[in-house]
């Protein structure tokens, strides 16, 4: 399987094959599997009317749906396909285990889809960065004349990318816990692990479970496990895996990189992994100015991205010009304006206290705008941590007494706007308080550590609302 090519090839002609779950991922793989021949049932939990909606679309195309059960195990089920967000412990995996049907995901149907000598696959997972990591490593590869594409959760569907007509050389995929919990056979060219923190434990149930997942993103690797040096988590993901013989484990740190390693050294991004004598020479791949934003967690991603991308062969020239091309998503540490000498950051998608740990980390000082759903997360550690940072604090949202409290407890002087509005006017107020409490060369920066639900739409329209209200704020001159 190392080699590049399918684990078997299947006949899916009248194969009974049971889909669980519409949405993004679930019609397609519905359609691609009724395409080849297989009887496809599509099973969802809700029976609402865009699924009456999706359903009606799906059975036109002589695909059978069945709304309002996903627990039932369709009769002769040979084959269970699910979309990511259907947790372990449904009772329809239940019945398929007792059945002894296997479960696959979308990505390891995309796996086995793959043609003879189809691309390889350089893969990253990861608590937080994974989008920017893949979007960079893709950026890097364009820049050494590949052909490629970004995948998986973003971009170019995995679907799309495996069974279109477009060629690639190879692809850089971005793969969830809950995709790779559903992923048995994918083995990537090479992979890396950016970070661990606790998140969707309510999916997987333990901490434990969390990283067993994420850890199979190394299993038959062929050329580099890249973990995080500052995350002993991700080094034991490598010593546990079973990867092919020669493959090896590379570090990435913001530190001096020691052989088999990527760092910095005096403002450069280095190389001291992929190249002859790594215990005496080094190769410059980058300046820290070429990423931006150049913040420290930034930083940590483009090295990730540069060592997949020397895994694949990729020279230096290439990380370099790929990294100064890219350019992040928004709402991912964005600078929205200065205004009265106070810099004002949109970091929306830190929706979770590990991001916006990262994100707290890169500017001082600071007057934080936090809050929204928690999801379960407590705010102490990350306070304790960005304390000293704080000039000022603006909390919003369903759980904002949870981040008020850890401030009280942990960072007593730090002055606090407390704002108890959920109405589309609440963002507005919120920077205003904070320019109140910003001194020239201070950074008002919305990291909120929680979801956006209990407000916005999502994480996107949070930051719109934010840089929304700051282009307000510059043309009154009010700062």
């Amino acid at each position: 399987m190392g080699s590049g090519q399918v684990t078997e090839r299947l006949d899916w002609n009248g194969k009974k094959v049971t889909v669980a779950g519409l949405g993004v991922s679930g019609i397609p793989a519905a359609r691609v599997l009724h395409g080849l021949g297989a009887r496809v049932t599509v099973v969802n939990d809700g029976d609402d009317e865009r699924s009456r909606a999706q359903a009606a679309a799906l059975e036109a195309e002589g695909v059978t749906v069945r709304l309002g059960d996903g627990a039932t195990l369709p009769s002769g089920t040979e084959l269970i396909v699910t979309t990511p967000g259907w947790q372990p412990d449904k009772p329809l995996f239940a019945a398929a285990a007792e059945a002894g049907v296997e479960v696959w995901g979308d990505v390891e149907l995309a796996w086995r889809l793959r043609g003879p000598g189809a691309a390889p696959w350089l893969a990253v997972t990861g608590t937080n960065g994974k989008t920017t990591t893949v979007r960079m490593l893709a950026s890097i590869l364009e820049a050494a004349g590949l052909r490629t594409a970004a995948v998986g959760n973003i971009g170019v569907s995995l679907l799309d990318a495996v069974l279109g007509e477009e060629e690639y050389d190879v692809l850089a995929v971005e793969l969830s816990s809950y995709q790779l919990h559903w992923a048995p056979s994918v083995r990537a060219h090479s992979a890396a692990v950016l970070n661990l923190a606790p998140d969707h434990l309510d999916w997987h149930g333990s901490m434990e479970a969390y990283a067993a997942d994420k850890g199979r993103i190394y299993e038959g690797n062929r050329v580099a496990c890249v973990y995080n040096v500052a995350d002993k988590a991700t080094e034991d993901l490598v010593r546990e895996a079973d990867v092919e013989e020669g493959c090896r484990a590379i570090g990435f740190t913001l530190g001096t990189p020691g052989p088999s390693e990527l760092g910095v050294v005096e403002g450069l991004l280095v190389d001291r992994a992929f190249v002859e004598n790594r215990r005496e020479n080094a190769q410059e791949l980058a300046e820290v100015s070429d990423v931006q934003p150049p913040a420290p967690h930034n930083i940590a991603n483009a090295l990730a991205a540069a060592a997949l991308a020397r895994a694949f062969g990729v020279d230096a020239k290439a990380v370099r010009d790929g990294l100064k091309a890219f350019r992040p998503d928004p709402h991912r540490i964005e600078l929205v304006e200065e205004v009265g000498g106070v810099t004002y950051v949109d970091d929306s998608k830190a929706t979770n206290t590990h991001a916006a740990e990262a994100s707290l980390a890169a500017y001082d000082p600071i007057v934080w705008i936090a809050g929204g759903l928690a999801k379960g997360a407590t705010f102490d550690e990350l306070v304790q941590k960005s304390a000293k940072r704080l000039r000022g604090a603006v909390l919003i949202g369903a759980d904002r007494a949870l981040i008020r409290e850890a401030l009280a407890r942990h960072a007593p002087e730090v002055p606090v706007v407390d704002l108890d509005r959920t109405d589309t006017g609440a963002m507005s107020e919120a920077v205003r308080e904070a320019a109140r409490l910003a001194r020239p060369g201070d950074t008002v920066l919305l990291a909120p550590a929680c979801a956006s639900m209990d407000m916005f739409t999502n994480y996107n329209k949070r930051g719109e609302a934010f840089a929304d209200a700051v282009r307000a704020l510059a043309a009154t001159g009010d700062a």
